[in-house]
């Protein structure tokens, strides 16, 4: 049985039931724009792209991220679209590389660790989690409009000593298409002002001025 206790979440966590349904919940991993996606300090070039994978693979630990020169990972990540991000679910070693904290932040694209040092959108003081059991539930109005989510872990339970390591990292909610007629409507306007009539108005204006 899991050492989580409901009673002690007061983040929005907690356990959830094994269901298919979990697979399909759990697919926004498909959504996001690995090619610009990035990871700060992984010890391997491209490893934390590994660990956005599908539910089924959640225990497949073959493949994982580990910080580099100290504990802290910052993961940048753009969608290709928008989401409605509704809950996280973070496997770990049951040892101290385990990731203790989890800071998330919205829309704000190419996050530096100095950045990440700011009060975060939502954060979570976390608990080992081997089996991928513990979800984190978001404050979805918060996230309700995400098209860049930037997941920043700074400590893990090993105060410093240890590298920080996480298999799987599972992105549950809903996606939408990004809208594009702001480019056509923009291109309209250009194209209507010339025969418009708003010279003589704005020569009335610099008249006025004067």
């Amino acid at each position: 049985m899991s050492e989580h206790r409901h009673g002690h979440s007061c983040e929005g966590e907690h356990q959830h039931d094994e269901s298919p349904e979990m697979g399909v919940q759990y697919s926004l991993y498909m959504k996001i724009d690995k090619e610009n996606m990035e990871c700060l300090n992984e010890a391997a070039e491209n490893s934390g792209k590994d660990v956005f994978k599908p539910w089924e693979e959640r225990l497949n630990f073959e493949k994982f991220v580990e910080s580099d020169c100290d504990e802290e990972l910052l993961f940048n990540i753009p969608f290709t679209g928008n989401i409605k991000l509704k809950g996280i679910i973070v496997v770990g070693a049951n040892n101290d590389s385990h990731p203790a904290k989890m800071k998330l932040f919205k829309n704000r694209p190419k996050m530096t660790f100095d950045e990440a040092a700011v009060k975060a959108d939502q954060e979570f003081e976390m608990q080992r989690d081997t089996t991928g059991r513990l979800e984190y539930s978001t404050k979805v109005v918060t996230f309700s409009s995400v098209h860049h989510l930037s997941i920043y872990f700074p400590k893990n339970f090993s105060d410093g000593e240890e590298s920080t390591q996480i298999y799987y990292i599972g992105l549950k909610g809903e996606f939408s298409e990004a809208h594009r007629h702001g480019v056509t409507i923009c291109n309209y306007e250009a194209w209507a002002s010339p025969s418009d009539h708003k010279v003589d108005q704005g020569d009335t204006v610099s008249r006025m001025i004067q």
